[in-house]
């Protein structure tokens, strides 16, 4: 039957229709912990290819459901990728991919002077950010793995890294998009004033109907953090008498259609910057020393952990490779400070880097020397960076931790399960140390690092993919950590969204009425359950479940992540 549907897809898709075994298998893992075999992947030529096969789908999806006539596809619907980076297996599906990258990548226009961009979804951010550095412009909600990640995921996912304390997350830079619904046809999604809805599509109007009629539930479930990527996000799309349903397209995980075209707004780039890092013996202020500091408008408030810095040390030698000899002289160098403080004081419990920036690089550093006389009063070790490679050090440190763990802890492999937490930083000072109990009652090893400035978290540990206990670990570990982070009104996903591994556990962050609320948005943009079954909703062959998670956990032989 793989064939005839192979066969059926080619008369109506251009572009190339893959069921090869190395396709197939390159296509089962995503960098999340799991396997999920799809039956043939797709990479679209061009926006008539995506309407085509979303149509052909819609119109096949109840043919192929009777046993009878197809024994070999449990179901069938699309799931939309592009560079698979995804932490919580949201780029996986058992039917059809659908990989924008490999021809759906390309520039459409780019007005620097209204700083406008318009690109397809395959593009890489790397590609797309030397187009923008150019004219010194920059879309700042990139996550920390730009060098890697595309820009259709930063849509799906609402992206958010780094300078998201003072710039926001990705939903705050889409000005429009075309997205392709189920009924096959793409459509122009932009902000619209309330008084138009009446004349827009069926899909404005019970959205609006929807959120009007559960206003005061809506209202009282959002989560009170900065960032959230869980469930869908119905909070913003009637704001200021305007009416965005991108603000509920952008974070849905493909789930309610697809998009061919996106347009970000941009923001000018600083020429400067410099990096304060603070050093902090006890947890106990670090709620009222991160109010102090965010006063001062970083770029950046970022953390990571003794462990951390322990790894980094332990393994430094990693650190000097690909510097060259005389990079590596100066990054040993620029370290020596560090080591003195860490011989005669041990090792900080948390690292704080607070970044400036700006136009003038006097000011930037002026910035600098206020904030650290502003926090004299918590008695910390504090430094400026003098420059860039010295900055550097510590974001080397921040951003190449999860990599050493997996590189040098033999039989053991990254496992982003419970990656992506968030609570108020004033909760931070209790939060923390509890965090680590739980972590404490299981064998093992991990880091946290995160955004301070955002009470965002990253937790990913090493596990041994061969212990027959490690479904049983990872359940029972997500339970007790979200239970934490729901006592402080938290969310269990900022960043990383949902999938495979958070869509279970939405309705104890939400409870019933959300989540039937969620189900009525899926319903109104996907009646047939053609886009990304099992991802924010529960679908209806059991993918979205505590059981599907536990059957797919990957095996020790396809587990490798990237992070």
């Amino acid at each position: 039957m793989i064939l005839s549907i192979k066969e059926e897809i080619k008369k109506i898709f251009k572009g190339e229709v893959k069921d090869d075994e190395q396709t197939l298998l390159l296509y089962s893992r995503d960098a999340s912990i799991f396997e999920v075999r799809p039956k043939l992947v797709l990479f679209p030529i061009d926006t008539e290819d995506v309407k085509n096969i979303v149509k052909w789908v819609s119109e096949n999806k109840d043919k192929y459901r009777d046993p009878e006539i197809n024994q070999d596809w449990k179901n069938l619907y699309i799931t939309a990728r592009c560079a698979g980076t995804d932490m919580s297996g949201g780029a996986l599906g058992e039917s059809i991919i659908l990989d924008f990258t490999k021809h759906m990548n390309k520039l459409i226009r780019f007005d620097s002077a209204k700083k406008q961009i318009t690109v397809q979804p395959g593009m890489f951010y790397r590609d797309f950010e030397k187009i923008t550095l150019e004219q010194e412009l920059v879309l700042p909600c990139y996550t920390a793995s730009k060098s890697l990640n595309a820009l259709g995921g930063m849509y799906g996912n609402n992206s958010a890294g780094e300078r998201t304390l003072k710039y926001g997350t990705t939903q705050d830079y889409i000005l429009e998009a075309k997205v392709i619904f189920a009924d096959g046809n793409e459509h122009a999604v932009k902000p619209i004033l309330l008084g138009e809805i009446s004349d827009q599509e069926e899909i404005y109007k019970k959205v609006y109907e929807l959120i009007k009629k559960n206003e005061e539930e809506i209202n009282h479930a959002k989560p009170k953090v900065h960032k959230n990527s869980a469930g869908y996000y119905i909070w913003n799309v009637i704001h200021n008498n305007v009416f965005d349903l991108n603000k509920l397209l952008v974070g849905s995980q493909g789930t309610l259609g697809i998009a061919t075209e996106i347009t970000f707004k941009l923001v000018k780039n600083p020429k400067y910057s410099k990096l304060v890092a603070i050093f902090m013996n006890d947890l106990e202020p670090l709620g009222r020393l991160v109010d102090e500091i965010i006063q001062f408008s970083p770029e950046t408030l970022e953390a990571y952990d003794d462990k951390t810095m322990k790894l980094a040390v332990r393994f430094f030698p990693d650190f000097l490779k690909h510097k060259g000899l005389i990079g590596m002289i100066k990054f040993m160098w620029s370290f020596l400070p560090e080591f003195f403080m860490m011989f005669s004081n041990g090792f900080p419990k948390l690292i704080l880097l607070a970044e400036f920036a700006g136009e003038n690089n006097e000011i930037v550093h002026k910035q600098c020397v206020a904030l650290i006389k502003k926090i004299k009063n918590f008695k910390l070790k504090v430094h400026i960076t003098k420059s860039e490679i010295e900055a550097n050090k510590y974001w080397d440190i921040r951003r190449e931790s999860f990599v050493l763990l997996r590189k040098h802890i033999k039989g053991r492999h990254t496992a982003p399960f419970i990656d992506d937490i968030i609570v108020r930083p004033e909760f931070l000072p209790k939060f923390l140390p509890e965090l680590n109990k739980v972590l404490g009652g299981y064998n093992l090893t991990f880091t946290i690092a995160g955004h301070a400035g955002d009470g965002n978290f990253h937790i990913i540990p090493l596990m041994d993919f061969k212990d027959p206990n490690i479904s049983k670990i990872i359940m029972e570990l997500s339970e007790k950590v979200y239970n934490l982070v729901l006592q402080y009104k938290g969310s269990i996903t900022a960043e990383h969204n949902d999938g495979i591994i958070r869509t279970p556990f939405l309705e104890k962050m939400y409870g019933e009425k959300i989540i039937k609320i969620f189900s009525e948005i899926k319903k109104i943009f996907d009646p047939k359950n053609i886009f990304n079954l099992g991802k924010k909703v529960i679908g209806s062959d059991g993918s979205g479940t505590k059981e599907y998670i536990i059957s797919h956990i990957a095996n020790e032989h396809t587990v490798e992540h990237k992070v």
